[in-house]
């Protein structure tokens, strides 16, 4: 296969939406997201719109592949930082971390949804957590990304 310009933007935009329908198809099966989970959601959907938009208008392809490389590497910083969380090598937001503290304003209401806490790992594999494979796999991608915008 010719690795062109447009076939390394289409690469890179498809392992966004495959990463981003992976997420998706683990909250079907049960594994609710935390908030930084949903975070790292939003650049993958930002690359896979780039990736559509360099596809149509082929003369920005240059400018609009450092933009998909752009948001590869936020959601693979944020998946970084989720992984430290979830290691206790650093804090996370207070918003999702620790015990978690219930708001006891009303104690009667009977709108209970879980509370997803950024620190805890809901699924593993090798020792990785999904914020790690979402780390590793978007610096790949946003590899492609670069390669693309040099061609």
């Amino acid at each position: 296969m010719n690795m062109t310009k447009s076939n390394l933007i289409a690469i890179a935009a498809f392992g966004s939406f495959a990463l981003l329908s992976g997420a998706f198809i683990f909250q079907m099966l049960g594994y609710a997201p935390c908030q930084m989970c949903l975070w790292q959601r939003y650049p993958h959907a930002a690359a896979i719109v780039i990736g559509l938009l360099a596809l149509i208008l082929t003369r920005l392809q240059t400018h609009l592949a450092l933009f998909g490389a752009l948001a590869t590497l936020i959601t693979g910083a944020i998946g970084v930082y989720h992984t430290g969380v979830e290691r206790d090598w650093w804090e996370g937001p207070t918003s999702c971390t620790g015990g978690g503290a219930l708001n006891l304003s009303d104690p009667l209401s009977t709108d209970i949804a879980p509370i997803v806490m950024c620190d805890d790992v809901v699924w593993s594999l090798m020792g990785l957590s999904m914020a790690s494979y979402n780390a590793l796999i978007s610096f790949a991608l946003m590899g492609l990304w670069i390669a693309a915008a040099r061609r």
